[in-house]
């Protein structure tokens, strides 16, 4: 029989293992207790008679947790649509448009009939794009047929590169605090996610020695995720420090590294580099570079990304999307070149200097705030990762839940990105915004002292 929902101000989805609960409504009077530790949305029991047990569902979905940033944009969403005013800091969007050459060639593709499936791997035009920029800027060079993959956005070609990286019984290092997909997906793969652990006072960068006993420990390990600029501490490891990692691998030399570099147009240090990993000596050959155009070109919608690697592991990852989704949007992927081969770059160096200042006006902010710290500020992405353990006994989630009944301010608890007691923010929206939600949140923190 056809599901039927209930609804009022959001919903609930539940999946645990093979049961599938009855559908319930909530009230935002009931947010705190109901949503705390269960997804937005619950499935309705699919049987007209109770005494007939549903079909089983796939036994892997006990061990998956939602997205917390996508259950977060969802309930805010739905808030929204009912009505109530909310400021949101809780999505990693840019707040601007892209650049009209991207939107031109878009409408152009579509008036011109370019409207159908492309290869798998994405076309020539935009591959060779992607290799071009890749050595002109990154200094790493690949060939545009074989060793490039364009995918429906980078979450995409990260899933792909684990599937492709590994599998059942082996293990996938995570540095924590994490972007909240990486286990998750790990546990897709069949392989076990193991966390590596990092320290505020190291601004969250992966400390080398500590990478090493992690290795030496898990033998197991076929995978480094390796998010630089990080999502959702905003630290950039240096050209320095990334040579110390390169080190430390070479000793392992069955590792692949995920080098998830999202956010490398994104970074505040002076010289404003980033350095690909697969630029590192001895490092290319087992580097699956991962990135795409939401974040740099604000193409969110989009959904363009792309990976690249040796033929051998690009060639896997392009047999998986095969079966998977086949080709990205040939709509995206002209808007796609055109966002490599005619945004000015003073377009893309404008963008990090009002990100810098909406950087700067937050721990400003946040500085001001009694029981708030950043031990270091972020020089990448746009997020901030303060801490906030003082209040509510380090509970993060509720803290984030209470925030959001009172003040109708979302922000993301750290809970789920591996840091627990600190909460995410995203300071990609309007600096108006910014500032109605830096004073929501610092008197609801007075309102807890």
């Amino acid at each position: 029989p056809r599901h039927t929902m209930t609804r009022t101000s959001l919903f609930q989805l539940l999946i645990i293992s093979s049961t599938v609960y009855s559908c319930a409504a909530f009230s935002p009077s009931s947010l705190s207790t109901t949503i705390s530790r269960h997804h937005f949305f619950e499935l309705q029991d699919a049987s007209t008679s109770p005494s007939v047990d549903p079909p089983p569902l796939n036994p892997l979905l006990s061990q998956i947790k939602p997205s917390k940033t996508v259950e977060v944009f969802s309930l805010v969403k739905q808030m929204e649509a009912d009505g109530e005013s909310v400021t949101s800091l809780c999505v990693g969007e840019p707040d601007f448009s892209p650049p009209d050459c991207v939107l031109d060639a878009a409408t152009a593709a579509m008036k011109a009939g370019q409207t159908r499936y492309t290869a798998v791997t994405g076309t020539i035009e935009l591959r060779k794009a992607i290799a071009e920029d890749l050595k002109s800027r990154k200094g790493v060079e690949y060939n545009p047929v074989t060793e490039i993959v364009v995918g429906n956005g980078a979450k995409q070609c990260v899933y792909q590169g684990l599937l492709a990286a590994c599998g059942a019984g082996d293990e996938v290092i995570v540095p924590a605090p994490y972007w909240p997909s990486y286990p998750e997906m790990a546990l897709l793969v069949g392989a076990a996610p193991v966390i590596l652990e990092t320290a505020v006072e190291d601004g969250y960068l992966i400390n080398p020695d500590a990478l090493d006993k992690c290795l030496q420990d898990h033998p197991k390990a076929k995978v480094l995720m390796l998010c630089n600029p990080s999502n959702p501490t905003g630290g950039v490891h240096s050209t320095e420090l990334l040579t110390q990692i390169a080190k430390v691998l070479m000793k392992y030399p069955n590792v692949i590294i995920l080098a998830d570099e999202i956010y490398e147009r994104l970074v505040y240090t002076d010289d404003g580099e980033c350095t690909a990993f697969a630029s590192l000596p001895g490092m290319f050959h087992r580097t699956i570079t991962l990135n795409g155009f939401s974040k740099s070109h604000a193409m969110t919608g989009f959904r363009l990304g792309y990976l690249a690697a040796p033929e051998r592991i690009a060639k896997a990852t392009s047999v998986l999307q095969g079966q998977i989704t086949s080709c990205a949007s040939s709509v995206s992927q002209a808007a796609g070149v055109a966002a490599l081969k005619e945004v000015d770059e003073s377009w893309l160096k404008n963008n990090v200097v009002i990100m810098r200042e909406k950087r700067d006006y937050v721990l400003q902010e946040l500085a001001k705030m009694e029981g708030v710290t950043v031990a270091v500020p972020p020089n990448g992405a746009f997020y901030v990762l303060p801490d906030v353990s003082g209040y509510y006994n380090g509970d993060d989630t509720q803290l984030c839940l209470d925030l959001l009944k009172e003040k109708k301010l979302a922000l993301v608890p750290g809970e789920s990105f591996g840091a627990p007691g600190t909460v995410r923010l995203s300071y990609a929206t309007s600096m108006a915004e910014l500032e109605v939600a830096m004073t929501k949140l610092r008197e609801f923190l007075e309102s807890k002292i």
